[in-house]
């Protein structure tokens, strides 16, 4: 269960990038709006992760937290913001989840 935890966290982590990203190409109301689906999935992909270290090792729950959200960052900026979806920025992001998963399959929980 604290897989899952860990997964939605990252996700979350997704989410308030994605926020600051929206943020920074608006202004005024709707700019606030975006801060606090930021400050609110910052929030919650804390807590999440708090939750899945109670039981998972805390290296490897960290890094695929952060693994997660990496990934989901740069897959968000290129198909949301359209960054470059260059060979070498592609290559790497399928090695950090390689990573990811042999890290999954190591731990012991």
């Amino acid at each position: 269960m604290n897989w899952i935890f860990l997964i939605l966290g990252g996700l979350f982590e997704v989410g308030f990038t994605s926020c600051l990203g929206k943020a920074k190409e608006t202004s005024g109301t709707e700019s606030y709006l975006w801060y606090a689906g930021f400050g609110i999935s910052l929030i919650a992909s804390m807590l999440l992760l708090i939750k899945a270290t109670q039981t998972l090792p805390l290296g490897t729950a960290y890094a695929v937290w952060t693994g997660i959200g990496a990934v989901g960052t740069v897959l968000v900026g290129i198909f949301i913001f359209k960054e470059p979806a260059t060979f070498w920025r592609l290559f790497f992001i399928f090695t950090l989840i390689a990573s990811i998963v042999g890290l999954k399959a190591v731990s012991s929980h």
